[in-house]
């Protein structure tokens, strides 16, 4: 028999806070919970194990989109692993790249930092950059 819980007991038991329940059942990603007579929402162990899945899912960065297809993939038990590979490889792609951006980004502001002098006088490289969007000709390097 499967225990019931209200929205607020299921947030504590799978981690995911009532708004994000909400959400996930608005967008389609997580479906709508049965209701009491008054319209409280009740939820059972299958939807908790749901919910844990997606917390899980989202602490790794995967976008709603990727925990759709992995919702389905684990559903179908007949599904074969490549696919879900194949998704979780796609992830790691993305993150790579984000991990390149955010390197560079790192990068500039490490060479605009060093290249302030950080004293009384109001010239800025940082400001500069922002402002015009490129570094100064003589913060450039050759």
């Amino acid at each position: 028999m499967s225990i019931r819980m209200n929205i607020g007991q299921a947030a504590k038991a799978s981690g995911v806070s009532a708004k994000m329940i909400r959400h996930y059942e608005s967008v389609g990603l997580f479906p709508e919970a049965a209701r009491t007579d008054s319209g409280y929402r009740q939820y059972g162990d299958k939807d908790l194990s749901t919910l844990r899945f997606i917390r899980r899912s989202r602490d790794l960065g995967f976008s709603i989109e990727q925990i759709r297809e992995l919702l389905a993939l684990w559903q179908d038990r007949k599904r074969p692993s490549r696919q879900v590979k194949a998704v979780a490889q796609a992830h790691i792609d993305e993150l790579d790249a984000k991990l390149r951006e955010l390197q560079a980004m790192k990068a500039t502001l490490e060479h605009l930092v060093h290249c302030c002098h950080g004293d009384e006088r109001p010239d800025c490289p940082i400001i500069e950059t922002l402002e015009s969007g490129q570094p100064r000709h003589s913060d450039r390097k050759a």
